[in-house]
């Protein structure tokens, strides 16, 4: 959601936006499927343990916005003197972010008794905060420390730390540790409507996420080194990248891979993915110069927050727009088009794959015309 790196005509890592890009559509698509009923695995959380590809968009996203930290901050935090004003930017910033949130989980009912305070754009704005101070004002080694500390301690507090009522540490869904904070903090009733006894973006998940930010910065501030060269900076990349992901697979066996836990092997995993894939881009855009395919995907980064925000928005719009249809049943807009235009032609999964690359591709000539324009919402 969070555009840190805005478009301009020469991206100081064109790899990141095109990354940044790739990670938008993925979201947009696996939020918004033709139809909820029928989905293909690997475009569909996993139920609890484990990881799809879908699981690991949002820690990507997270991961760049760490990275662009960097890229976006780093002149900045040389000076002490502008410090001031650059955490007056970064707070304003994650107000906004929260915020937005909010009314993207208020819209369209406006029930605040039952809103839900936690959420994704909420999550980014306070990793953003967090991460952002911390980069400001600690070193690259102490923050290297923060980030295990982080990842040992969350381990301990859910592995070891008794629930009350409960009266053992354990990472069920409705018994653990965080799901108890979310109800007694905020209430059933502002948490994840699936569920109203635990939310998959809660307040102690946010340690861990805060965790894959910090992952970002560290690989951001390792690409930004001027004293390596770039077949080299590609090698210890894939090391780190790989390692993580081998740290991640390990520390499953005993503290499993979970997206709504955000657990530490869940952490590792995803981070050593997303270098991967950073790196891989890093190597053909920004050191071989392969750049034909960028733009489409520099197009779909450099408007994130529109994207997601809208494309969340524009299907609750459709659904409230309801008729009589020729066979004298009541039917909203959305389920009319996706019915007309969908279901006859292709059986009922691709049907809802086939509505929701529909639905990439409409937002692609959306945040075309807009590029074309140079019209970027910025926070």
């Amino acid at each position: 959601m969070l555009n840190p790196a805005l478009k301009t005509p020469k991206p100081r890592l064109l790899s990141l936006d095109v990354f940044r890009g790739i990670t938008v559509a993925m979201m947009t698509l696996v939020n918004n499927p033709g139809s909820w009923a029928h989905i293909y695995t690997p475009l569909e959380h996993s139920e609890w343990n484990g990881c799809t590809p879908t699981d690991l968009v949002f820690p990507f996203f997270l991961f760049i916005v760490g990275v662009s930290i960097v890229f976006a901050m780093e002149s900045k935090k040389a000076d002490p003197a502008l410090h001031r004003q650059l955490i007056i930017g970064i707070v304003r910033r994650a107000v906004i972010l929260f915020s937005i949130g909010l009314l993207l989980s208020l819209f369209p009912r406006f029930h605040f008794a039952t809103v839900r305070i936690p959420g994704v754009i909420q999550r980014i704005a306070v990793v953003y905060l967090i991460v952002s101070l911390l980069y400001i004002y600690q070193s690259r080694k102490a923050m290297l420390i923060t980030f295990w500390a982080i990842l040992i301690g969350y381990y301990l507090i859910m592995t070891f730390i008794p629930v009350p009522g409960v009266g053992y540490a354990n990472l069920n869904p409705e018994t653990n540790l965080g799901a108890w904070i979310d109800r007694s903090v905020l209430g059933e009733a502002h948490l994840w409507k699936s569920s109203k006894t635990w939310d998959p973006e809660g307040i102690l998940t946010d340690l861990p996420a805060v965790a894959t930010g910090i992952f970002g910065v560290l690989i951001g501030t390792f690409l930004k080194r001027k004293d390596q060269p770039e077949a080299q900076k590609v090698s210890w990349l894939f090391a780190v990248g790989v390692l993580a992901i081998i740290a991640g697979l390990l520390a499953d066996l005993f503290f499993p891979i979970n997206k709504a836990l955000w657990t530490s092997s869940y952490v590792l995993y995803a981070g050593g993915l997303a270098i991967l894939g950073l790196t891989l881009l890093y190597w053909l855009i920004d050191v071989q110069g392969y750049k034909r395919f960028t733009k489409p995907f520099v197009i779909f980064g450099v408007n994130a927050i529109t994207v997601y925000t809208f494309s969340g928005i524009i299907p609750r719009i459709l659904s409230m727009i309801k008729f009589n249809n020729h066979e004298g049943t009541t039917v909203n807009l959305q389920e009319y088009l996706y019915n007309t235009f969908f279901t006859p032609y292709f059986s009922p999964i691709n049907a809802s794959l086939a509505g929701g690359l529909t639905y990439v591709l409409i937002w692609y000539i959306i945040l075309w015309l807009m590029y074309r324009k140079n019209l970027i919402i910025k926070v």
